[in-house]
């Protein structure tokens, strides 16, 4: 019985289906049904029992008497003939006593609002409470996001402290610069996950200089790749999620800056699509202005994301990093790729720079290199939280060049924030996450 991982690859801890499978005893889970004495004595309960966990299992009725079943469980597996890693099952049914964990989502009619709710709604730990917005306010989540259908009919609440205090967890999709304040009258022992800008730079003049206005300060950065991050993040009530373009360049360089094999002159140039600019009406993001053709913004080193990644390349050892960072808005609603470019340090081959690519991710549950002549695709990542990556070297031009690829609403905002939160709530990293992307 393989231990839990970062991904609950058990499914469980986390799951109904692994509660399932306890309570029928599911040989792939706890052996054969037949031999489980712990699991037989489960079984053997009176209907009406199993009939309440049940409706447990469809979210309708009798949790409480469904969760003292996972515990008892917990308990009878203690009972069985040692097998290997039961008890450390037996251990997280116990742990599942814990309370539901209650969340709310302000800014929710917007792209990064609908995308943490559609994530959450898989997410088994978790009850959505209060959602909010601002001009929106008063109207049905179901009118902004009809792909949301369980949640629908929610009538959106003004975005304030009063609605959103009582929640262990806290969302904030709102613009940047509009989340400090909100998140100064939201208490301590809440959990407030930031998706804007307002606290991920540690530089006030960084801020001043690329945002304006006054810095709010910094918070523990929700890049749980990051070495030593997941430590950072564990047990914290305050994280600022990264940008999007942050993530999947920081990521598809990571490996490079690690071991040395590149200087710090990189140049970033990352195609995305139109959500990563947020919902409000813009008249160069129209569809008349969009489709067909390609264009590019930010150029020049005036993007507010370029000290956001030049910040992250120092915090993994890159001495003095510059970067030349060009977005590019293509015809498609959501995804980026990002192609980066630096000289490599002497002497560093081809075989370096796979085996620095593939030592680094290795365990990392949420970045995937291909296989050597594979290519990120965008499409490949929609509506997962994964990065794809791959990385080559050049070697008429001297440089190492590496491709990511990144859902800009999934591993890129709302999945990466709920990974960090689940690192901050001790629950395992990959609940209610998937690395399995939509295609076509």
């Amino acid at each position: 019985m393989p231990a839990t991982d970062r991904l609950g690859r058990i499914q469980a801890p986390v799951g109904v289906n692994f509660v399932n499978s306890l309570v029928i005893g599911d040989s792939d889970c706890v052996g054969n049904r037949d031999t489980t004495r712990g699991i037989q004595r489960l079984q053997e309960r009176p209907k009406k029992s199993r009939r309440r966990y049940q409706c447990y299992q469809r979210g309708r009725r009798h949790p409480l008497h469904a969760r003292r079943l996972v515990v008892r469980a917990a308990h009878r597996l203690r009972e069985v003939q040692p097998t290997p890693g039961l008890h450390e099952i037996a251990d997280v049914c116990e742990n599942m006593q814990m309370g539901v964990i209650r969340v709310a989502v302000a800014g929710a009619s917007g792209y990064v609002g609908g995308e943490v709710l559609r994530t959450l709604l898989a997410h088994p730990h978790v009850e959505i409470g209060a959602l909010t917005a601002s001009s929106n306010a008063g109207t049905p989540l179901g009118v902004h996001h009809p792909h949301l259908l369980p949640l629908a009919g929610r009538i959106l609440a003004d975005t304030d402290a009063a609605t959103l205090s009582g929640h262990d967890v806290v969302f904030l999709g709102l613009p940047h610069g509009a989340s400090a304040d909100i998140a100064s009258q939201l208490p301590d022992d809440t959990l407030v996950i930031d998706c804007g800008a307002d606290f991920r730079l540690q530089s006030s003049d960084d801020w001043e200089s690329f945002y304006g206005g006054n810095h709010a300060g910094t918070w523990p950065y929700g890049l749980p790749e990051l070495p030593g991050q997941r430590e950072a993040l564990a047990g914290v009530k305050r994280i600022a999620v990264p940008g999007c373009f942050p993530t999947v360049s920081t990521l598809t360089l990571l490996p490079a800056v690690l071991e040395g094999l590149i200087t710090a002159d990189i140049t970033i140039v990352a195609t995305a699509g139109t959500s990563g600019a947020g919902k409000s009406l813009k008249p160069h993001l129209l569809g008349s202005e969009v489709m067909g053709q390609a264009s590019t913004y930010g150029v020049g080193g005036v993007h507010r994301h370029t000290p956001e990644i030049e910040q992250n390349f120092r915090t993994v050892g890159a001495k003095n990093p510059i970067v030349s960072f060009t977005p590019v808005l293509v015809p498609m609603s959501r995804g980026i790729l990002a192609t980066c470019s630096a000289p490599i340090a002497p002497g560093v081959t081809e075989q370096d720079i796979r085996a620095a690519y593939e030592k680094t991710y290795a365990d990392e549950p949420f970045v995937h290199v291909l296989a050597e002549g594979q290519w990120p695709q965008t499409k490949a990542t929609l509506g997962a939280n994964i990065v794809h990556v791959q990385a080559t070297l050049d070697s008429r031009a001297g440089k190492l060049v590496a491709i990511g690829a990144m859902d800009n609403l999934a591993k890129g905002t709302a999945g990466g924030a709920i990974q960090s939160m689940n690192i901050a709530l001790g629950l395992p990293e990959g609940s209610g996450l998937t690395t399995v992307g939509v295609a076509p």
